[in-house]
């Protein structure tokens, strides 16, 4: 056999030994037991994913959510009002200052357009938070689940109503006059069109209520939130323009309003001034007396608008001041009730008044019998017209006593007063109602513990009963046992007779 390699080769050099080159290294791997094993892998995996999801982790992820939601809500807010101004801006000076076709107005609204477009992503922005929210709060991991129907067309007629905005016109005109040095104006048509697209610019501030219930102290509290999702109640802009028209309904009706009669004549006055602007609709403090007056339903007629968007603007201010005129008068008939302790006051000075008058009306009557025992029986002579006089008064008193008690009969505090006349002591009254709440727990807390001692039993009983069942088996199996024993038993004992008597015989 051939000779055995030496193993100094496989101690000394083991790169040669495993066929490697030699002054090539090779990287030590990782023995055995450093090796981490599949299940170690996959601890460390749910280790990692169980820290970034646990309780604590979601409740400061959600709280982040809530904090960049209402900073998206109120950049968005922000960007709002300014197109808003820049909007307003744009108008009054290319009406005054420029033409519409001038650099000017075309920069304002290139503005518009970009803060629009500013706008728009905020928006989107701020519902992908929400719809994270929600997924985070349902604990689902595919966002699609939340994009239902209502939500979909909720966001998609948000973002039509803010992407409206006069978009830059007169490029071309402008162009035009610089190049050709003729100056070309625009039409009656189109400056109508940007009229219809700057008005609906104040529906952005939609984004002021969405900004107040964020900013709310009921949403922001996290006990408040938890009361109302225990009843069922969801904190939105609808709620939290309830609790401020509850708390504060005279200011909330008041800056409503006087909002609206600012933005509806202004556009009234926008409106109006491109038909003629000798016109007295066309003055900004006419129009602002017009749009009061329909908004009070008063309609003087001595200004009229003339088109079709200043008396659209009309029947909104109209309708809108019939809903703030219920409003008010609910407001008024609230305020001029009685609060609780103003109620408490007038029935304990009613009661008063009231037990005077019949204590005057019972003295009156034993004052006239009084009269009339004197004049009758007491006096030597007898004066018949005295007497008849008492008696009349007599009679006047006791009618009055009895229409007394008939007109208050059972006046709250009187009947209180009566029970507790009955009574020996209103301090034993309340003992024995107080003795009678503690007996009534007592026994109710005794029937709880003698329906689970009832239901113990039950099961001890039930229990019995399956251990009967089964020993029945064991007894019967167990006897027939013995018995197959003691009849073996005999049959021995009588054969062993057997042969004991036959060896007696022989």
């Amino acid at each position: 056999c051939p000779p055995s390699p030496p193993t100094s080769l496989y101690h000394q050099n083991p790169s040669e030994a495993r066929g490697l080159l030699p002054g090539a290294e090779q990287s030590p791997g990782p023995s055995p037991s450093q090796q981490p094993s599949p299940n170690h892998k996959a601890d460390g995996k749910d280790d990692t994913y169980w820290k970034t999801h646990n309780i604590g982790w979601r409740l400061v992820h959600r709280r982040a959510l809530f904090l960049r939601r209402q900073r998206l809500n109120d950049c968005a807010l922000a960007v709002g009002i300014f197109g808003v101004v820049m909007m307003v801006m744009e108008t009054e000076l290319s009406w005054s200052v420029y033409s519409k076709s001038s650099i000017y107005s075309l920069a304002f609204k290139s503005i518009i357009s970009f803060s629009t477009l500013v706008l728009l992503g905020l928006i989107i922005a701020y519902h992908c938070c929400e719809v994270q929210l929600y997924v985070h709060d349902i604990g689902a991991e595919d966002w699609r689940i939340a994009m239902t129907t209502e939500r979909v067309a909720l966001i998609a007629l948000e973002l039509a109503a803010v992407a409206i905005h006069p978009y830059p016109v007169g490029l071309l005109s402008y162009f035009k006059q610089t190049f050709q040095h003729n100056p070309a104006r625009l039409s009656l048509s189109e400056t109508e069109l940007e009229i219809v697209l700057a008005l609906p610019m104040f529906l952005r501030l939609y984004l002021l209520g969405r900004a107040m219930m964020l900013h709310s102290r009921l949403f922001t509290d996290t006990a408040s939130r938890s009361i109302g999702a225990l009843n069922k109640i969801h904190f939105n802009t609808r709620f939290v323009g309830k609790t401020l028209m509850t708390t504060y309904p005279g200011t909330v009706l008041m800056i409503f309003s006087v909002s609206l009669w600012i933005v509806a004549a202004w556009g009234l006055h926008v409106c109006e001034r491109h038909h003629n602007y000798r016109d007295l609709s066309s003055n900004y403090m006419e129009a602002l007396w017009m749009v009061s007056v329909t908004f009070l339903s008063i309609g003087y007629g001595d200004v009229v608008p003339h088109t079709y968007c200043g008396r659209s603007i009309c029947l909104l201010t109209g309708i809108m001041g019939a809903g703030c005129t219920v409003l008010v008068v609910a407001v008024v008939a609230r305020k001029l009730e009685l609060t609780r302790a103003e109620k408490h006051v007038h029935n304990f000075m009613m009661d008063s008044h009231i037990s005077k008058r019949i204590k005057i009306c019972a003295a009156n009557v034993l004052r006239e019998t009084w009269l009339i025992y004197k004049h009758t029986k007491l006096s030597r002579e007898r004066d018949h017209t005295r007497v008849r006089m008492h008696q009349r008064k007599l009679l006047l008193a006791i009618h009055q006593e009895a229409s007394e008690r008939i007109v208050f009969p059972l006046h709250p505090t009187e009947m209180i007063k009566q029970v507790a006349s009955n009574l020996p002591r209103c301090g034993s009254l309340v003992k024995m109602q107080s003795l009678m709440y503690d007996v009534l727990s007592e026994v109710q807390s005794c029937r709880g513990e003698l329906d689970s001692h009832i239901h113990i039993l039950e099961k001890h009983v039930e229990e019995l009963r399956d251990g009967f069942r089964s020993l029945m088996p064991l007894l019967s199996s167990t006897l027939s046992t013995q018995n197959s024993s003691i009849r073996h038993l005999l049959r021995e004992m009588e054969v062993k007779t057997e042969i004991a008597s036959a060896s007696v015989d022989r």
